[in-house]
């Protein structure tokens, strides 16, 4: 068997089950197959091997599952891919070949069961990698802060949980004036090298990672810039976009069978760590810009989500966005929820009305750092928080975001019964850089670090423990 070619990465995974997203390469004449074989730390004997047969039609790659896992509990295993000689073969046929399997062991953990265990994860977005004719510039520049990220999972207890990427993992428009990525080859080439790069490979094999898309997986401030020429790089954007980043999220359901369903309803979704749950919203493909209905979130999206808020018995609710919920932009605020806010008073309004105690969204693409608090001018029991992450890697051509670049002298939304009010909890970080979450019993501690793992602010939100 030989090495993936992109991957294995580790995608939803929980007490029992887990997603193993890998990519091998095609064969002229004959069929190609990746398989995964694991065991318990400790133990000598590997399963059998799970295999799962690969297409150009998903670019050679299939997201494998392993179910029937303990919890709390750390695995090792091996993955690759192989082409048999004889092309008849199917998936049952290879797991009886003798196969040597590529000498690379990866580990993971499943999810603990335990309520009120402390718990903890990395945060991040807009990971910038200029790719020019195909071939990336200075890729280490986009990849340094994924070692970064790696020694601190190795040091750090509670150990990560998952890893939340929020956005712009890619940039398919990264030449956006030049030369952008339309063609659903080229897009695929970026995913590969983005994905592929040593530091963020080696840190996605171990800590099950969830994504979810921005503007950049398309093209700037989508779609707002879209025009009569862009449903075609939309088609492309997706498919890609559905191969590399939802294929191994909670956004597919699994079949009888226990395998993932090849059907994908919609890109938001939610999973739950003990009694921490995360709600990822689609802010960026179900927008409507009508001036009668302006909707950031579509109906079916909206509902969920208040739905979920108000009965979920989640100690923890963190629901995730990829554009900033709060605070808003002075300028270029249009692409954000500072656009839509009908909709996010409504949210706001949910969460103050049914008493919801310790929400927090999560967001990035501003390319600045940030904690906020907002409570209510009338109503002293409601509180919200924000935790902004961004950027991972920027470019030399996008600014950081600072201080000024926000609204923070007004309210942020005014209704009847009273003002909606914000404050920031630290400085704004105006470099690369990721937040490390560890949430207890009494409180979620966020640290920022840089590129190279130095801590750069270290924050506290306290818990309401009714």
């Amino acid at each position: 068997m030989l090495k993936p070619t992109v991957g294995p990465i580790i995608g939803h995974t929980t007490t029992r089950h887990a997603r193993i997203f890998i990519r091998g390469n095609w064969q002229k004449n004959t069929s190609v197959f990746a398989g995964i074989r694991y065991r318990r730390i400790g133990e000598e004997r590997w399963s059998n091997g799970v295999f799962t047969q690969l297409t150009l039609e998903r670019d050679m790659s299939d997201v494998i599952t392993l179910d029937d896992l303990a919890a709390d509990t750390e695995y090792e295993y091996q993955a690759g891919w192989l082409s048999p000689m004889n092309p008849v073969h199917t998936v049952e046929t290879v797991q009886e070949l003798p196969v040597q399997w590529p000498r690379d062991i990866y580990r993971l953990r499943t999810q603990s069961s335990k309520a009120n265990t402390p718990r903890a994860y990395i945060v991040g977005s807009c990971r910038y990698l200029r790719m020019t004719a195909g071939v990336p510039s200075a890729p280490h520049l986009g990849d340094r802060i994924f070692a970064a990220i790696a020694d601190l999972a190795l040091s750090t207890t509670p150990p990560i949980s998952a890893m939340l990427m929020t956005g712009d993992q890619v940039y398919v428009d990264d030449l956006n004036f030049i030369a952008p990525d339309r063609e659903y080859k080229e897009i695929l080439a970026k995913y590969r090298t983005a994905f592929s790069q040593p530091h963020i490979a080696k840190l996605m094999s171990a800590i099950p990672t969830y994504m979810i898309l921005d503007d950049h997986e398309i093209e700037d401030n989508w779609p707002a810039n879209k025009n009569s020429r862009d449903d075609h790089l939309y088609k492309n954007a997706m498919s890609a976009y559905e191969l590399y980043q939802a294929s191994h999220s909670p956004a597919h359901e699994l079949n009888t069978q226990g395998q993932i369903s090849s059907s994908l309803n919609q890109y938001w979704y939610q999973f739950a760590n003990g009694d921490i749950e995360w709600f990822v919203t689609d802010s960026r493909t179900r927008r409507n810009l009508s001036a009668n209905d302006r909707r950031i979130l579509d109906f079916d999206q909206e509902q969920a989500l208040c739905n979920w808020l108000v009965n979920s018995p989640a100690r923890v609710k963190f629901v995730v966005t990829s554009v900033m919920f709060y605070p808003d932009r002075k300028r270029l605020g249009n692409d954000a929820w500072q656009a839509f806010p009908e909709q996010r008073l409504r949210l706001l309004e949910t969460i103050r009305t049914h008493r919801i105690k310790n929400v927090v969204f999560i967001s990035g693409d501003v390319h600045g750092s940030l904690t906020s608090r907002l409570t209510h001018s009338e109503d002293t029991d409601f509180e919200v928080h924000t935790i902004v992450s961004s950027p991972l890697c920027n470019s030399k051509l996008l600014p950081y975001a600072k201080a000024s670049t926000f609204i923070l002298d007004q309210p942020l939304g005014r209704t009847a019964a009273g003002d909606y009010r914000h404050e920031l909890m630290g400085k704004v970080i105006s470099q690369d850089n990721f937040a490390h979450l560890m949430v207890d019993a009494e409180q979620i501690h966020v640290r920022y670090h840089n590129r190279d793992g130095n801590l750069l602010q270290s924050t506290r939100i306290a818990l309401n423990q009714d």
